[in-house]
């Protein structure tokens, strides 16, 4: 007892020296390893180098996504050992790129309505505030972005007298940005007949954002269509790894065999015809 007594003094002494002295280079040190997880010097933790990997993968998915078909293909040719997949792969490339690509334009499309909408909305609050139209218009804009690519014409006609209707007709020619042509209406009445243009404005706001919950309400509608007809598309898959999973060895049947070959043909066929057909009829329900 007395020897853990004067152990435990003498560690209670030691720790009064080393507050009492401030932290030395091995306290640093240890401060160094807590702090990183590891070897001083060594780089940062496991997990920011993980982070940062699937930072780097989100973004590697974001510009080429579409060559995971390829990789998908090149997968299933091991597995199967054959080239057929690795070129239904490589076919399926452009399609993919295709689709995301139509995903990119719909998002940017959307995006451009909901400047404009924010756009009517600010320009009414200025000319509201007692600004002039053109002055108003050149504010509404920086803060809004409305006008995108087609800001610095619009904006220069406004400052200098020029056509700001025309110029608004021109920058509603874009994707999303049909709104314009009700701005460009709103302006040309407020301007050559001295009506309210704030007026005109709100009610124009209104109606831009009635027609984009209208569209946002049916494409919700619509998702549960576009669910089942992807997830009919997966089930062939599904049947073909449950198969592998019995021991029936479904790969080699189709990529090995003529009779395997032409089902997979006559299937893929078929397969990509009612998934076109089907996403169609939900693309045609949400123009209509």
């Amino acid at each position: 007892m007395a020897e853990v007594s004067m152990g435990a003094a003498m560690a209670c002494a030691g720790a009064a020296a080393w507050l009492m002295g401030g932290p030395g280079p091995g306290a640093r040190r240890a401060q160094l390893l807590c702090a990183g997880g590891g070897e001083a010097g060594a780089g940062p933790p496991s997990w920011q180098r993980a982070a940062r990997t699937g930072e780097r993968l989100r973004r590697l998915h974001a510009t080429h996504g579409e060559w995971w078909a390829l990789v998908a293909g090149v997968l299933v040719g091991l597995l199967g050992t054959s080239v057929v997949p690795v070129v239904l792969g490589g076919l399926g490339v452009p399609l993919v790129r295709r689709a995301r690509r139509a995903g990119a334009a719909r998002r940017a499309r959307e995006r451009r309505a909901d400047s404009v909408i924010a756009l009517c909305g600010a320009l009414a609050g200025e000319v509201r505030a007692g600004r002039q139209p053109g002055e108003a218009l050149l504010g509404a804009a920086r803060d809004s972005g409305g006008l995108g690519d087609a800001q610095a014409v619009v904006l220069a006609a406004a400052r200098f007298g020029g056509d700001v209707p025309g110029a608004l007709t021109d920058a509603a020619r874009r994707p999303g940005a049909e709104g314009l042509l009700g701005l460009a209406a709103c302006w040309r009445v407020a301007v050559d007949r001295g009506a309210g243009l704030a007026a005109g404005l709100d009610r124009l706001e209104g109606a831009l954002r009635a027609e984009r919950d209208q569209r946002a309400d049916l494409r919700a509608q619509l998702a549960g269509a576009r669910s089942t007809a992807v997830l009919l598309a997966v089930l062939p898959v599904l049947g073909l790894l449950l198969g592998t999973a019995l021991g029936a060895d479904p790969l080699h049947v189709l990529l090995h065999t003529g009779a395997g070959l032409g089902c997979l043909l006559v299937g893929g066929l078929l397969e990509s015809a009612g998934l076109w057909w089907a996403l169609r009829i939900v693309r045609g329900a949400e123009a209509g």
